[in-house]
C-alpha cells in the first residue's frame, strides 16, 4: 500500500495525523538548530566569575559573550553596578526567561505527542462503526471477507496514530533534557558569579591576607 491508497483509506483522520507529524517535525528541528546554536561560556569565564563583579575590566568584555549564562551575567553585573541588593533574584528572573524561550514549542509538541494515538483509536472506531452500521444494513449477511477488509481499514489510523507518537514523544524527552541541562548549568553559573573573595577582618594588614568564599546574598 502506498501513502496515496494509506490516504483515501484512512480517511479525513489520517490527513490530519499528516498534520500532527509535519508541525511536529518542524518544531523539532528548529529547537535543535537553536540548541545548536546556544552557546557556552568559556572555561576561561567559569573559573573567574567569583572575582567578575569586583572586576571592570572583565565586566567591559561581556558584551563579547552569547548564550544563555551570558545574558545571565551581564543582567547580575548591571544589577551589582546599579546598587541592587537582590543580585540572586535578577539572576534567577533571567535565567527564568532563558528557560521559557528555550522550551517555547515543547508544550504543542507534547499536545500532538499524546494526543496522536487518541485520535487514531477515535479513527478506528468511527470505520468501526461503519463496517457494523453495514452489516446491520444488509441484515447480517456479510461476506466474512469483505467484513475483515473493511475491518483492517479502519485500525489503519491507530497505527498511523502510534507511528506519529513514538518518535515525537522519543523527541520531546531528547528537547526537554537538553532544557533541564542547561538549566543546571545556568543554576551553576548564577551559584559561582554570587561568590565573591573577601578579606577577614581578623587577620592584621601587615600579614598574608587569607581570602575565603561567601556568598553576597547573605548579608555578612
Amino acid at each position: 500500500m502506498n501513502i496515496t491508497e494509506l490516504l483515501a483509506k484512512g480517511g479525513p483522520v489520517i490527513w490530519i495525523l499528516a498534520l500532527y507529524s509535519s508541525i511536529g517535525l518542524a518544531i523539532v528541528l528548529e529547537r535543535y538548530f537553536l540548541f545548536l546554536r546556544l552557546r557556552q561560556l568559556p572555561k576561561q569565564w567559569q573559573q573567574g566569575l567569583g572575582q567578575l563583579l569586583d572586576d571592570p575590566a572583565a565586566q567591559k568584555e561581556l558584551s563579547q559573550l552569547r548564550g544563555p549564562e551570558a545574558n545571565i551575567i551581564r543582567a547580575v553585573a548591571e544589577a551589582h553596578n546599579d546598587g541592587i541588593k537582590d543580585l540572586r533574584g535578577v539572576g534567577e528572573r533571567v535565567r527564568g526567561e532563558e528557560i521559557q524561550r528555550m522550551e517555547f514549542g515543547l508544550r504543542t509538541l507534547s499536545i500532538l505527542g499524546n494526543t496522536a494515538p487518541l485520535l487514531g483509536l477515535l479513527g478506528t472506531i468511527t470505520g468501526m462503526i461503519k463496517a457494523f452500521m453495514v452489516i446491520e444494513q444488509a441484515g447480517g449477511k456479510v461476506d466474512a471477507q469483505a467484513l475483515a477488509g473493511g475491518i483492517w481499514e479502519a485500525m489503519i489510523t491507530t497505527g498511523v496514530g502510534l507511528a506519529v507518537a513514538i518518535p515525537l514523544l522519543l523527541m520531546l524527552h531528547f528537547l526537554e533534557g537538553s532544557v533541564e541541562r542547561r538549566a543546571l548549568k545556568m543554576s551553576r553559573c548564577i551559584a559561582l558569579l554570587l561568590e565573591r573573595r573577601v578579606v577577614d577582618p581578623v587577620v592584621p594588614v601587615q600579614t598574608q591576607q587569607t581570602h575565603h568564599w561567601e556568598n553576597i546574598t547573605d548579608g555578612v
